[in-house]
């Protein structure tokens, strides 16, 4: 898939759900992986055109973890004329070492978000861009019904009131497969984590649960995916 026709499905998703507004400061949470990076050449594309005429820029949370270089995410962000900042935190140390968390994925989450949240405000932006996909959703929604029995996504679209940030997430309408295939096409630079939880979380049983499943019902995801928007979930009526 090309960048037009990519940062169409990008810009789709945004107007549906009025993410994009005159006047807004846009930061990309740039983690170095695939769906964040697709996520920062998307909407630096759209920028240029899109009727809110809106400021963009990236803010990459560095959580301690060794042998992750973001240099190369910073020589595309100068080569794309994007403002690019690495704020080096302890996450890592506080997760693993001091806290010694059995499941550390939900603190570190909240570690990080609170920090990009504190990032944000900082440099006077109001959106905060995520690049949660198509897939993840879906895992997400099954993830709340068969761990805690609820019917129940994050937003496409939240405004944190204690944080005074509103969270975008743009690229709803787009696949993982996709994405990967756009990042390779694109050759954008990406970052690999060394965090010793990766891939081992709950997440990744619903990722195996899902393949098994779309073995059988190739249109599961759809269908799912659908659903939460025909209820629709909180926050998933389109405007």
């Amino acid at each position: 898939m090309d960048l037009n026709r990519f940062t169409g499905f990008v810009r789709r998703c945004a107007d549906d759900y009025g993410m994009l507004q005159p006047g807004d400061r846009v930061a990309v949470g740039v983690s170095g992986g695939k769906d964040s990076m697709a996520l920062l050449a998307s909407l630096a594309h759209l920028r240029r055109y899109h009727p809110s005429h809106f400021e963009l820029e990236a803010i990459t949370i560095a959580m301690g973890f060794p042998d992750m270089d973001f240099t190369p995410v910073a020589e595309w962000c100068a080569a794309h004329e994007l403002p690019y900042t690495i704020i080096n935190s302890d996450i890592r140390e506080i997760v693993f070492d001091v806290r010694q968390e059995e499941n550390p994925c939900s603190l570190c989450s909240k570690l990080r978000r609170g920090a990009l949240n504190d990032a944000i405000k900082a440099r006077g932006c109001n959106k905060l861009a995520l690049g949660h996909h198509f897939d993840d959703a879906v895992e997400t929604f099954l993830m709340n019904l068969l761990f805690t029995g609820q019917l129940s996504c994050f937003k496409p679209s939240t405004y944190m009131s204690r944080a005074d940030v509103t969270q975008i997430r743009p690229m709803l309408y787009i696949g993982e497969g996709t994405i990967a295939s756009f990042v390779c096409e694109m050759g954008l630079p990406i970052v690999s984590t060394t965090c010793p939880e990766d891939k081992q979380s709950k997440r990744e049983e619903i990722k195996s649960l899902i393949k098994r499943l779309s073995a059988e019902y190739p249109d599961l995801k759809d269908k799912v995916f659908g659903a939460m928007q025909r209820l629709p979930l909180d926050g998933w009526g389109k405007v």
